[in-house]
């Protein structure tokens, strides 16, 4: 799970005003982090958010002992503030933005294990499975980080197979928003949006999953949590045909 984040190769030259010291290095992905964080709760505050089946959360996580709670790269805005201060488990590069998501997240209540598809996700990966076999809560973006787009990747069924925990496909939406243009059109509700949330049924992934199934898993997924998405869509007031904007 992650949220958009100003490139921190990108950050403001040293300098500012006259006089002015530019913030240390070091001091940049937490100052960042923050002001993310603070943008994102000051607008989830004033959302008006119809959530169908959200307590089917609970029930599932108590009836399994952990769950893997999955959504989209692009939408998780919404979950990071309805879960906030739970203590659920995320995923965090060790690339440089990665340092600004992970103040992002642990200031909204997610405990954090860092680790990405190039460095460390190995053992990232074992330590989530088992957080979940501990009893934990992990969110989780199957397409994620790099995409592509609603494309589930190996780590989700690695970590359902390997702590037999289910997944659980959430669907966000929100009207009016605005759609980035990264990859994975990352959506930002409008001040006072309408917004929807949909929880759906867990899914199961067999700990002896072959490789020729793998690719049948993961098309299920895809379509569970595309199905939830066009759900909240409806509930936000889209129009499937006018959903992109």
């Amino acid at each position: 799970m992650s949220a958009p984040v100003p490139r921190t190769s990108e950050a403001a030259p040293p300098g500012g005003l006259p006089g002015e010291a530019a913030a240390p290095a070091s001091r940049r992905p937490a100052i960042l982090g923050f002001l993310v964080w603070l943008l994102a709760r000051v607008i989830a505050s004033t959302l008006r958010i119809h959530r169908e089946n959200f307590h089917r959360v609970d029930e599932i996580i108590h009836e399994h002992g952990g769950a893997i709670l999955v959504s989209w790269h692009g939408r998780t805005l919404i979950p990071a503030n309805e879960f906030r201060g739970r203590g659920y488990w995320a995923l965090i590069s060790l690339s440089r933005d990665g340092e600004v998501q992970n103040h992002i997240f642990r200031r909204f209540g997610f405990q954090t294990i860092r680790g990405s598809t190039g460095r460390g996700g190995v053992r990232a990966a074992i330590q989530l499975a088992r957080k979940l076999q501990e009893g934990g809560v992990v969110a989780f973006t199957p397409d994620g980080p790099r995409g592509p787009s609603h494309r589930a990747q190996e780590g989700v069924f690695f970590l359902a197979q390997r702590s037999g925990r289910p997944i659980v496909p959430l669907g966000l939406s929100a009207r009016p928003r605005i759609l980035l243009g990264s990859w994975d059109r990352y959506m930002i509700p409008l001040p006072f949006a309408r917004a929807a949330f949909v929880v759906g049924e867990p899914l199961f992934v067999p700990s002896d999953l072959g490789d020729d199934q793998k690719r049948e898993v993961a098309a299920r997924l895809e379509a569970a949590i595309d199905a939830v998405e066009a759900r909240a869509e409806e509930l936000a007031g889209w129009n499937p045909a006018r959903a992109e904007e």
